[in-house]
């Protein structure tokens, strides 16, 4: 018998003990070799414990067999610490509940997976927090944090996690359990006289920190005590400030230690935190403008002397890549003129007035010792957006085109603050030496600056600087005795260069630590001592070409399909929970699995397609169970810092799928259903009758494979189309047929009445016909000429099932229809969002190649109903007064095709134009139908669990009389069958408004 067949033996073993789950499939392999950093290694399973005791059962078993354990939760790691060869153990899948709380005490005890955001979203009614603040707070969990020792915006008030850890439970890697906690003289001499692994710990540490010389030695050459951020190694001096070993405390804990030794000392069950007050309620933020980052540098120190609660620096290249994305535009106008850099100072207090006044003293004192150029002071909802901005500059750093890239290597150095513009001058010296244009964003008022040089890790030459300035800069920082690592840790990528910061016999001892504590190396080995070179078992190989394969949608803008998925690089944003808001992914929300994330899409599409040697690299049914849960909702093309438009890579996939596989029937019929309708158009009494009856509906369900639970579409007793030619034009010149309009309104100094086109897609013509038809008297009541002409579908339902060589004909034949009839004065309108911002989305990187630059052009004049309408109030062609005065209280559900691709708060000022109209927008995040994705049986249980997820609970609470609105057919649909309210289209509130 092998080796490799006995180890898997052993893991079928463990696998029938555990109660979580152990994979060691190829699919879950590739998606777990990868973190947010630049590494790549294909672990040999991956573990999901859900108890103590998988944890303690783990930990035996590489004991016993000697495989590595790696310890992983949020996986957004910027320094390989979740990569390795052996088992991944990921905790945030299960190991993610609240143990305890004491209110009194200010402590909770929580499991490792927690999310730091939502932990502090179950301590914000007690006026509590966990302080420390990641830019991936809403992803990260409490166990990376502790591992990493994490700091984040607020650490000049707040300090690292470190100061916050109390006790620490978890397993020796023996398996022994332990409790790490503070230990009075008696009760350490106790555990030092244990006959266990974790009495050799005590002793041996005793005697390395009772040595004279390793203390001064510690003193000497470990950061100096002004650097606030320091996790470079393990945290000696730390241990050395407390009793006996020094007079800070009265106690001794191991804690400070654990704190930042990223998973190689023990495995975590359970963390015991420190909680302390909110902090005051009201923020300020002053944007100090600066023409040069070495002017933002000498700025700094002025900036501390006000005690800030967050100085934060981002640099112009950050500030470029948010003109790209959508979620950003409106945030750039707080930006004045073209700054090299940024400083984003935050004040707090009880109030607006006290909070501004103290940005405003700093703000004073800039101009007058002349730092800086402009001072904008952003108050209210406002700030949210900037510190959103800078909490995605990570992702976004990877919307540079091409293969060149911002790589974290040295990114997190810290130096003392009085040390740092001298530091970022040399170091600015030290990089026109490597030709490098380094991209600059900071926790600047701790001293802590992200530099990261522009390298492309598929060139030989730039793997080789990757390591050469990681050195140079080590040496710097060595200089300035300043941390390698602030708070990314060092992992792999900056472990070799240790040494060199803290000096050769403090790296031994690094080793005898982690000897003490793992003597077999099976917890995260390779990371802090011992590690592989940091150029190696990167994501890309050497030399390593990017194919370039044939599409039909056009992935030109990124240098085609697959560096559309190597945009990604893994921060996470896809893996926030629904408190956080936002639609992004939505899978995920229901299972919380990493291959419904958009980053697990992404890594294994780049994998898969990157390998591929077959016929066909997409004939793989890895990437179809990835992509299978995947809804489409366009979420990740907002909300993912790097726009990853993973609807549209998976649009394609399915297409280049079904070249080497058959199309199933349900999706050609689904893909086709305008013309299904159009069919059942014919008799739409027996279609009805069909659809709806228990005779017959079952058998229809079946045969298409849709849930049972599910009601189907029924079709109106006419067509849109039918009705607007037979009913409405036809008594178009009998005014005494129709309501006067409510005002005329002027188009180009003309008394004409204003013309728009109405695009009929499928939904509306067959299904909404009501809604169709109170958007066409809302448009016409409020002095619009309707025109509608004949055109194909939309497209829509073809996309999402992949048949884009007939979405293709069909988009490309309302591009020829619409162009010489579109103008500015004359835009197209639609009243189904996902059908309309097709064109906007969609048909210019779709339609046949010498129709582009015209769908280029008409999607500049395509609008939802709702975008056209609050366009003509900002005209001020509309007002308060073309409606009535009752009360109604709108709860406002939003499609998600709306929310990625348009401004959807714009739909408030809409329905709030009528007086006496309180109007909510639900950040319901997606409904869960997604076309015909919740219709189908396989899809029904994890459709209706994102229904539940937000939007439900919603619906069924609201208060009563409240009407449910939402532009979305599907969501209509879901509302319904979710929680048997009926939702109404904004033109309908409208329309019954109207005077």
């Amino acid at each position: 018998m092998t080796a490799t067949t006995n180890i898997q033996d052993q893991l079928a073993e463990l696998t029938n003990r555990m109660d979580g789950e152990l994979l060691v499939d190829e699919l879950h392999r590739r998606l777990f070799s990868t973190d947010a950093s630049v590494y790549q290694e294909r672990p040999l399973g991956v573990a999901f414990p859900r108890t103590s005791k998988d944890l303690q059962q783990l930990v035996s078993f590489g004991w016993t067999n000697k495989v590595a354990m790696i310890p992983r939760a949020g996986g957004t790691s910027l320094a390989g610490q979740c990569v390795g060869a052996g088992l991944v153990v990921d905790v945030s899948r299960h190991l993610n509940k609240i143990v305890s709380f004491n209110e009194t005490a200010r402590t909770v005890t929580v499991q490792p997976g927690l999310v730091r955001d939502e932990l502090n979203y179950f301590l914000k009614p007690y006026g509590l927090q966990f302080a420390p603040i990641t830019s991936t707070a809403n992803r990260a969990t409490i166990g990376g944090m502790v591992g990493n020792n994490s700091c984040g915006t607020n650490s000049i008030v707040y300090g690292d996690t470190r100061r916050y850890v109390r006790n620490i439970r978890g397993f020796l890697s023996d398996g022994s359990p332990v409790t790490i906690e503070a230990l009075n003289e008696d009760e350490l001499s106790k555990r030092r006289k244990l006959n266990s692994l974790e009495g050799k710990i005590y002793q041996q540490l005793h005697e390395l920190l009772a040595d004279p010389v390793a203390l001064q030695d510690i003193r000497a050459n470990f950061p100096k005590a002004t650097v606030t951020r320091r996790n470079t190694g393990y945290a000696l001096d730390a241990l050395i400030g407390q009793h006996p070993y020094g007079n800070d405390t009265e106690t001794f804990s191991l804690a400070p230690l654990i704190a930042g030794s990223e998973g190689t000392l023990l495995m975590m069950s359970e963390i015991t935190l420190d909680l302390v007050p909110l902090p005051p309620p009201v923020d300020v933020v002053l944007l100090a403008h600066f023409e040069s980052i070495q002017a933002a540098m000498q700025a700094v120190t002025v900036v501390m002397e006000q005690q800030p609660y967050a100085c934060e620096l981002m640099d112009r290249t950050i500030l470029d890549c948010t003109r790209g994305n959508l979620k950003y535009q409106k945030t750039l106008a707080h930006f004045q003129g073209d700054p090299a850099a940024v400083l984003m100072v935050e004040f707090r207090a009880g109030d607006v007035s006290t909070a501004t006044l103290s940005a405003k003293k700093l703000q004073q004192q800039l101009e007058r010792e002349n730092h800086g150029y402009a001072y904008p002071l952003i108050i209210g909802s406002a700030t949210r957006d900037i510190w959103g901005l800078r909490s995605a500059g990570l992702g976004l750093l990877a919307n540079i085109p091409g293969d060149d890239k911002g790589v974290a290597c040295i990114e997190d150095t810290a130096v003392a603050i009085e040390d740092l513009a001298d530091y970022m001058a040399e170091f600015a010296e030290l990089m026109q030496g490597f030709q490098q244009d380094v991209i600059y964003y900071a926790h600047a008022g701790a001293g802590e600056i992200h530099l990261r040089p522009i390298l492309n890790l598929k060139k030989s030459d730039d793997r080789q600087k990757f390591h050469d300035i990681t050195l140079a800069v080590a040496r710097l920082v060595k200089k300035y005795r300043g941390s390698l690592s602030g708070e990314h840790g060092d992992g792999r990528v900056r472990a070799p260069f240790i040494p060199l910061v803290v000096g050769h016999d403090n790296y031994r001892r690094f080793q005898s630590i982690k000897h003490f504590f793992d003597p077999k190396n099976i917890l995260n080995p390779g990371k802090v001592v011992d590690p592989s070179p940091m150029n190696e078992q990167l994501r890309f190989n050497a030399g390593q070409t990017t194919p370039d394969y044939a599409t039909i949608l056009d992935f030109f803008s990124t240098g085609g399909l697959l560096r559309m998925a190597e945009k990604c690089n893994g921060s996470g944003d896809c893996r926030k929970l629904p408190l956080s808001g936002g639609t992004m992914c939505p899978s995920y929300h229901a299972t919380r699995e990493e291959r419904h994330t958009t980053r697990g899409r992404a890594n294994l599409l780049r994998q898969l397609l990157t390998e591929s040697e077959g016929k066909n690299a997409f004939d793989r049914q890895e990437l179809k169970e990835v992509l299978d849960l995947c809804v489409s909702c366009k979420g990740c093309t907002a909300e993912c810092p790097s726009n990853v438009d993973m609807a549209s890579l998976k649009a394609e996939f399915l297409h280049q799928y079904y070249r080497s596989n058959p199309i199933p029937l349900r999706a050609r019929l689904f893909a086709r259903i305008n013309d299904l309708n159009r069919l059942g158009g014919l008799w739409p009494g027996l279609t009805n009758w069909l659809l709806s009856s228990s005779l017959t509906s079952g058998v229809i369900k079946r045969f298409l494979g849709v849930a049972p639970q599910r009601s189907l579409p029924t079709l109106h007793s006419t067509t849109l189309r039918q009705w607007f030619k037979k009913d409405f034009q036809s008594t178009k010149s009998e005014a005494s047929k129709r309501a006067e309009p409510v005002q005329k309104l002027k188009v180009s100094k003309s008394e004409e009445r204003a013309s728009i086109f109405l695009f009929c897609d499928e939904f509306t013509n067959h299904n909404d016909v009501v809604i169709g038809q109170k958007a066409v008297r809302l448009l016409d009541r409020l002095g619009y000429d309707v025109e509608l002409v004949d055109h194909p579908e939309s497209g829509r339902a073809a996309i999402s099932k992949g048949l884009l060589k007939h979405a293709r004909r069909v988009a490309t034949e309302n591009v020829k229809i619409f162009s010489p009839l579109i103008s500015e004065d004359r835009p197209l309108i639609g009243i189904e969002p996902s059908a309309i911002l097709g064109f906007r989305d969609e048909y210019p990187r779709l339609v046949e190649q010498d129709w582009r630059e015209a769908a280029s052009d008409l999607a500049k004049r395509c609008f939802t109903i709702e975008e056209f309408l609050v366009r003509e109030i900002r005209q001020f062609r509309l007002t308060s007064e073309m409606f009535d005065h009752q009360e109604r209280h709108l709860l406002v559900h939003g499609h998600c095709h709306q929310k990625a691709l348009t401004e959807f708060k714009d739909v408030f000022a809409l329905l709030s134009l009528p007086a006496n109209h309180k109007v909510n927008l639900l950040d319901t995040g997606c409904c869960g139908m997604a076309g015909s994705f919740g219709y189908e049986a396989e899809h029904y249980e994890v459709s209706m669990q994102m229904g539940e997820l937000r939007l439900f609970p919603v619906v069924r609470a609201a208060p009563q009389g409240a009407v449910i609105v939402a532009a979305g057919t599907s969501c209509r649909h879901q509302i319904m069958d979710g929680t048997a309210v009926r939702a109404v289209h904004p033109v309908e509130v409208l329309l019954d408004a109207l005077l």
